[in-house]
């Protein structure tokens, strides 16, 4: 049966916002979980699944299980580029979000969708795969390392054109993947994105050599995302 999710395009929406905003849905369906398997009485409603789309201004974000020796600039200079920085409760460790990314936060419950964490992370490379197909571009996953990869062949040197990072309790899910479009590729020259050293970062627009129209790129993902994940929107 298909899962059901509320789809929200948030527009631009400062980092701590928006974290908030999913934080809050994440414990609500959590909270709710935790008292039907205790057998208590539980006020709060069976909530849907939620996809946030949204856009930052310029921020780095480190994972908890991230090195803020990744971030190659000190504090001063972060805000000379007008950029913030956060640590997070999400896996993996340093990357950039800004203008120009397409940022997605799942708020999905995996035994709901019937997958494990492995998977889910699986599908959501899936979607992104199949969209930059769209535009008649190869992309895959590269071993031992998430998200979606262009030139990940043995070899060559990858280019990483969607990070991918979540946080999941009791199988359910929060934060997500950022897919880089018409972002300012100069700002991951200030990190060595997800703690790699020796991989690179590309768009949509450095690989099209133009840019690139979101909105339609929003409705490739998201009809993407409704195929591998067998969604059913409500709105």
């Amino acid at each position: 049966m298909s899962y059901s999710v509320l789809y929200q395009d948030i527009g631009i929406k400062d980092y701590k916002e928006a974290s908030d905003l999913q934080d809050n849905l994440f414990r609500k369906i959590i909270n709710r979980k935790i008292a039907l398997q205790e057998n208590n009485p539980t006020d709060e409603p069976a909530q849907p699944g939620t996809l946030f789309l949204v856009e930052h201004p310029h921020v780095y974000t480190l994972g908890k299980s991230g090195s803020e020796d990744n971030l190659l600039i000190d504090h001063i200079q972060l805000q000379t580029r007008d950029a913030q920085f956060f640590r997070t409760n999400r896996g993996g460790d340093i990357t950039y979000h800004g203008p120009g990314q397409i940022v997605g936060y799942p708020i999905f419950d995996l035994e709901e969708i019937g997958i494990g964490l492995r998977e889910y992370i699986s599908r959501l490379e899936e979607a992104v795969i199949l969209t930059v197909a769209a535009f008649g571009i190869r992309a895959s996953r590269l071993k031992d390392a998430t998200g979606v990869w262009l030139d990940a062949e043995k070899g060559k040197r990858p280019r990483k054109i969607c990070a991918i990072g979540v946080r999941a309790s009791k199988y359910v899910t929060m934060h997500g993947f950022a897919f880089n479009i018409n972002t300012d590729l100069t700002y991951f020259n200030y990190i060595n994105p997800c703690g790699y050293t020796d991989k690179g970062v590309t768009s949509l627009e450095k690989e099209l050599g133009g840019k690139q129209d979101p909105e339609k790129i929003k409705l490739l993902v998201k009809n993407n995302l409704r195929e591998v994940f067998d969604l059913k929107w409500i709105n």
